[in-house]
């Protein structure tokens, strides 16, 4: 019998679950607020504590890994040729490392970008640009842009194969530290991914987690190994797709809605779903992750303001009887806010569904329309998303509210969006145990045990979950899930 630790070091709390692998089940959870502006050990510490008291007295763990989004997470700047292309596919990159993407620039930069990018406190720039054998021109001359103004931040080089040679004089001559990689967009429309996204982590490891004070905690603990999106990226894409003889869930829909982002994740084949539409722009991830850093229930509440339309807001106070801009003002000043009636758990429903609605338009591919002389046809930019099996909920706002099925039902098509790509008939699970990071870092270790522990404790909701009665295992193998 083995007891693992897992721990995710959260911008807000510190999240620590313990799981048995005899039992093949999480035997205690605990959070406490993160420490880090102080001593992350502290608020791990803390919660240790409570962890301890649960189990009766003080256990020994035979591994304990970590996870961080603390400190502001992992910033990076993409920097790319052609806003659909080169740079479309360096924030990919990105966002599939659990990096949120700060600063994005295209084409040649300029004294302000190299402003934005030392006032934003950038942890890794990733510079790419041109497809192998083509436009070299205008990485040169970023690199050389950078290296002149003395940024020293570690650099990823993920552009023109080409260009490597001049590429890594220059970083010579002016001390730069810089790491090379694939090319992310090798050939047009064709993406590159997991080379970066290795050298993203493998920075992450040697450097970020030391330069925001979270090295130290590792004389207390075995490792931080992945940047929190990351591990939930990675414990998404298990449940998705299975692992040997365990089943998935098939394709599914991640929603995480945060004090600061709403992160989505989608699981799906990046194929055209019908035989009248043509794949348009660049190629599409199985494994798919957008951030919107203005949409968030807490920090990001006036973003939330600034993403609807005068009608919008209109409509809302209207229908809802409150007063949004009040509301989400309040909110963005009381971050620390956390809804102890029913008017305010009522507020934080309708910032929810905006977030998720929002964040869903923005994930989610969208047909357009194209008249030829042979008559309609259909240009399918982005991933159809429209016969999806399961949505899944994570974040504070869900797991609190008493009616998470409203707010995660804002994914669904609706006319008013006729072109966008949504699920049509989905089914909705709760990640009402905070486990979704935990399980990412335990897929490191026993990846099996991860998965049939998310298929215990994922808890469905809304109307096929109220019908039917059974356990999540059991809703699962009555849908027939598959790898």
């Amino acid at each position: 019998m083995s007891r693992y630790l897992m721990i995710d070091f959260g911008s807000t709390f510190t999240k620590l679950t313990a799981i048995d692998t005899e039992a093949e089940d999480i035997i205690a959870t605990a959070s406490h607020f993160t420490t880090v502006a102080t001593d992350i050990t502290v608020g791990y510490e803390n919660a240790l504590k409570i962890i301890h008291e649960k189990l009766g007295g003080e256990v020994k763990f035979d591994k304990i890994i970590g996870c961080s989004s603390a400190a502001g997470g992992l910033k990076m700047a993409a920097i790319g040729l052609i806003d659909e292309l080169t740079l479309e596919a360096a924030k990919r990159v990105c966002l599939g490392a659990g990096a949120k993407v700060d600063l994005a620039f295209s084409h040649h930069l300029t004294n302000e970008d190299i402003q934005k990018i030392k006032d934003k406190k950038i942890d890794i720039i990733l510079l790419s640009g041109g497809t192998d054998g083509g436009n070299s021109e205008c990485v040169l001359y970023n690199e050389r842009k950078l290296a002149e103004n003395g940024i020293r931040i570690p650099i990823i080089y993920a552009g023109n194969k080409n260009c490597r040679d001049e590429i890594m004089e220059m970083a010579k001559k002016y001390s730069l530290d810089e790491y090379m990689c694939a090319n992310v967009m090798p050939r047009l429309n064709v993406l590159n991914i997991p080379d970066a996204r290795e050298k993203i982590r493998e920075i992450f490891l040697k450097k970020i987690i030391e330069a925001k004070g979270i090295k130290k905690i590792e004389r207390e603990i075995d490792k931080v190994i992945l940047p929190t999106p990351e591990a939930v990226l990675q414990a998404s894409e298990l449940l998705s797709r299975g692992y040997m003889h365990e089943p998935g869930l098939g394709e599914i829909v991640l929603a995480d809605i945060g004090g600061a982002t709403t992160d989505m994740y989608s699981m799906s084949s990046p194929s055209a779903k019908r035989s009248d539409v043509v794949l348009k722009g660049l190629e599409e991830p199985y494994a798919k992750r957008t951030v919107e850093g203005d949409l968030g229930m807490r920090y990001s509440a006036l973003g939330v303001l600034s993403s609807l339309t005068a009608e919008e807001i209109r409509l809302y106070n209207a229908d809802e009887g409150v007063d949004l801009n009040k509301e989400l003002t309040y909110r963005h000043e009381h971050v620390d806010n956390i809804p102890v009636n029913q008017h305010e758990e009522k507020i934080d429903r309708i910032i929810g569904q905006i977030c998720i609605d929002k964040a869903m338009s923005r994930h989610v591919g969208r047909m357009e329309e194209m008249y030829t002389p042979m008559g309609m046809i259909y240009n399918q930019y982005g991933k159809d998303l429209s016969q999806i099996r399961y949505v899944i909920g994570t974040g504070g706002v869900l797991v609190r509210n008493n009616d998470p099925y409203s707010i995660l039902k804002k994914v669904e098509y609706t006319m008013s969006k006729p072109l966008e790509l949504r699920p049509m008939h989905p089914q909705y699970l709760l990640d009402a145990d905070y486990i979704l990071a935990a399980m990412g870092l335990l897929s490191e270790i026993d990846p099996l045990l991860a998965l049939r522990i998310m298929k215990k404790h994922l808890k469905p909701i809304g109307p096929v979950a109220e019908e039917t009665g059974e356990s999540p295992a059991a809703q699962f193998a009555a849908a027939g899930a598959c790898v």
